[in-house]
């Protein structure tokens, strides 16, 4: 009850009580919280906004993504940017090179680290760590770490001239928010597209993260959040486990049956509601109450979603599941194709998080040897599955890394290399066996159609018909570098 009077209050009465007495309990009582949210119960407010309608605002030629993160930095060099010119000058400072000229000796020298002793103190050429060969009719040059997937050249579309502005590993948040990390947390891609498209299955989280970030210090949370867009927007964390999919879908201690569970969460929600109502802008607020809504409904469809063993057996082969290096990595990218396939927007896999594993300074010839051994059946399995599903059309795939390895030596590694690194996407509206934009001879600079990492969220956004400026959101401008330019040369 209201014990306060004013002119514009009736008496004896308050929102709150209005919504819980008349809302029909939990139904009701969500319906509150989003007309609140979306502005419709705080008429004759100016500053109402609201949030897109979910509808894409040119016509789409995807519904989804699988955005596979390679945590630690790829080499470029020996994956989808190989570089023969690297054996030939082997054991040889940039100095002692036809790029002298056109790769500053300082510049490099100073900013990859390591440099030999016996040469001065200076940087010297690594040679290749792996094999190649060309793949399919594109002919696509790809290294043997990944050879299944340059099996499926013909689908790929391989960016080369990417880079992106920061040389540690904070460049993992930049890969996902297109921010330096000292700006700390933006919203990332995948919330960025629920944000502007909603879900396709109210049943099922819109934005789903499997595997593990890697730590706090390289972005953690901020690398799958969506920031001022509200934590509703964020990427949901599943354990590919059926039988712990997530913490707060599994009933309780004590609760046996569906009915107690939803009285459980119905208590809860009315509580959180009774202050949702009081205090309709608190974001966080608002995503508790929706993961109690959403956990009710995941019950029955997440843990169905991640039944695995019923899939044929030829089909958990095709991802590599078993075999023991590649099991892991294969049940979630064949996880993240029974998602897209129930209407998840966006899924996104990492591999190698928790200590960026693919962060070879040394030894890169077993590290990549490996990690690739992990994660280059499942890929190519997950890419051949989904075409003969005929869900490679309407699911872009896109794989990733925060950047490459440097073409000198780093001991018996490489190390960081933002100035220039590659990215491939398929399916989705994405013309298959093409190269855009090069590196110079040796992988240094990206030269030719040089792409900053948001020209990728770009082109994934333009696939799901989504303009990024009509996303704004009032008070919090955008840079235009943020937006990204489209790669028209990639689209079909």
């Amino acid at each position: 009850m209201s014990h306060h009077s004013s002119s514009h209050k009736c008496r004896g009465i308050t929102r709150r009580t209005f919504l819980a007495d008349t809302g029909m309990g939990f139904t009701g009582l969500a319906l509150g919280a989003m007309l609140f949210r979306d502005g419709v119960a705080r008429a004759g407010d100016p500053t109402t906004w609201r949030p897109p309608d979910g509808k894409p605002h040119f016509s789409p030629r995807a519904k989804s993504v699988i955005w596979i993160f390679l945590c630690g930095g790829v080499s470029h060099l020996e994956s989808f940017d190989v570089k023969p010119e690297l054996n030939k000058y082997a054991g040889k400072s940039i100095e002692e090179t036809p790029y002298k000229d056109v790769l500053d000796p300082q510049r490099v020298n100073a900013n990859i680290v390591g440099a030999n002793p016996a040469h001065g103190n200076r940087k010297v050429i690594m040679p290749l760590q792996s094999g190649f060969k060309r793949y399919g009719e594109s002919g696509l040059v790809v290294g043997d770490w990944f050879q299944q997937v340059g099996e499926c050249a013909d689908d790929l579309a391989v960016v080369r001239s990417l880079y992106t502005i920061h040389n540690d590993h904070g460049a993992q948040l930049t890969w996902q928010t297109g921010r330096h990390p000292r700006e700390l947390e933006h919203p990332t891609l995948g919330a960025w597209i629920c944000y502007g498209l909603g879900s396709l299955n109210e049943n099922l989280p819109e934005y789903v993260v499997l595997g593990v970030p890697t730590g706090d210090c390289c972005g953690g949370a901020f690398t799958h959040g969506a920031a001022y867009l509200g934590p509703e927007y964020g990427g949901v964390k599943l354990n590919v486990d059926p039988k712990n999919p997530l913490p707060f879908i599994t009933p309780a201690d004590g609760v046996k049956t569906p009915e107690e569970q939803l009285e459980n969460l119905s208590l809860l929600g009315k509580l959180n509601h009774r202050a949702g109502i009081d205090y309709p802008d608190d974001k966080n607020l608002r995503a508790r109450i929706k993961s109690y809504e959403l956990a009710f409904q995941m019950q029955t469809s997440v843990p169905e979603t991640l039944q695995l063993e019923k899939e044929r057996e030829t089909t958990r082969q095709l991802y590599g599941i078993d075999k023991s290096e590649s099991k892991s990595f294969g049940e979630q990218c064949l996880a993240a194709r029974r998602l897209v396939e129930r209407g998840v927007r966006f899924v996104q896999i990492f591999h190698g998080g928790g200590g960026g594993e693919w962060d070879a300074h040394s030894e890169i010839k077993s590290n990549h040897s490996k990690l690739s051994a992990q994660v280059d059946q499942p890929i190519a399995g997950l890419l051949k599955d989904l075409k003969q599903r005929g869900l490679l059309d309407e699911t872009l795939v896109v794989w990733g890394t925060e950047f490459g390895r440097s073409p000198g030596a780093q001991d018996t590694g490489r190390d960081h290399h933002p100035q220039g690194f590659c990215a491939w996407l398929a399916g989705g509206g994405i013309k298959g066996g093409v190269v855009n934009g090069a590196t110079d001879e040796l992988g240094f600079h990206a030269i030719e159609n040089r792409h900053f990492v948001t020209d990728i969220h770009a082109t994934v956004l333009h696939q799901l018909g989504l303009d990024s400026h009509k996303l704004e959101v009032p008070g919090r401008k955008r840079l235009e570098i943020d937006h990204g330019e489209l790669i028209k040369e990639i689209l079909a």
